[in-house]
């Protein structure tokens, strides 16, 4: 099977989630890209007669604005690292000569009439893997879960995946531009799937997702690789990805926990 790299993995899953420790709150103001220090947000709502006369100038209104940004910036930075994390483990799965064809994208037309560039995380294309025991697997993968979909064609060349560290939101316009992404995949000749991490996600997305013909594995234990991402990996592309967090669980930790202490804090 392919050569895991698990030092390569931490380093690619950890680097983006470090970046969340400089983020600092913007209070509304776009143009300060790097956000504002205590300091700078002291001066800021000092000055500001309303907004002192109630008590918001202090390091409490800081770190709880810190805190909820920081919030989403560590979630999305997660995610990053999650997409880099799977596209890697692909490539090293594959052994595919050229990187590119771990990921797809294709133009389409705006309502204005000019060209947008839509890309999924990664790609299993079955005529560049070079692993012949891995291409049979993820061949027979794919025709299995095309049978659990019910009603749907094998495609011809592949897979195509969305990867999210979890997914909490039930917002229509991201799922519409989902299945959008996912109707073109299937004109491509491609099998559109949804990598979740975790196991966080809305029963109600995962239904529409799949009435809409795309396929969903999440972080699940459940040793089903139709169901899960974690057997999905193990049994198709031949790495124990659940194997790779628990070993690295406290390095993991130990990082997380210096983000939200950076994140929870005015330095």
């Amino acid at each position: 099977m392919g050569d895991f790299d698990e030092d390569l993995y931490l380093r690619i899953f950890l680097t983006p989630v470090l970046r969340s420790k400089k983020y600092r709150p913007k209070f509304g103001h776009g143009d300060k890209k790097s956000g504002y220090t205590f300091e700078e947000f002291a001066r800021l709502y000092g000055l500001d007669p309303f907004y002192s006369w109630i008590g918001l100038d202090t390091e409490l209104m800081y770190t709880a604005h810190r805190a909820a940004g920081g919030m989403t910036s560590i979630y999305r930075q997660i995610g990053i690292g999650c997409e880099r994390l799977f596209r890697q483990i692909i490539i090293d799965a594959t052994g595919y000569i050229d990187p590119k064809y771990a990921v797809w994208s294709y133009t389409a037309k705006t309502k204005s009439g000019k060209n947008k560039t839509p890309s999924l995380d990664a790609r299993l294309e079955l005529s560049r893997i070079k692993t012949p025991q891995v291409a049979a697997k993820v061949k027979q993968w794919i025709e299995e879960y095309c049978e659990h979909l019910a009603g749907v064609q094998t495609p011809a060349k592949g897979a195509v995946f969305e990867v999210r560290q979890g997914y909490k939101s039930k917002d229509s316009k991201r799922q519409n531009a989902d299945i959008d992404n996912a109707t073109v995949a299937w004109a491509s000749g491609y099998l559109p799937v949804f990598a979740i991490f975790s196991s966080q996600i809305d029963t109600d997305v995962v239904l529409r997702y799949k009435n809409s013909k795309c396929g969903v594995i999440v972080g699940s234990e459940i040793d089903n690789p139709i169901v899960s991402l974690y057997a999905f990996v193990n049994q198709v592309l031949g790495y124990d990805l659940a194997g790779f967090f628990e070993k690295n669980s406290s390095k993991i930790k130990a990082k997380i926990q210096e983000v939200l202490r950076t994140l929870l804090s005015t330095k």
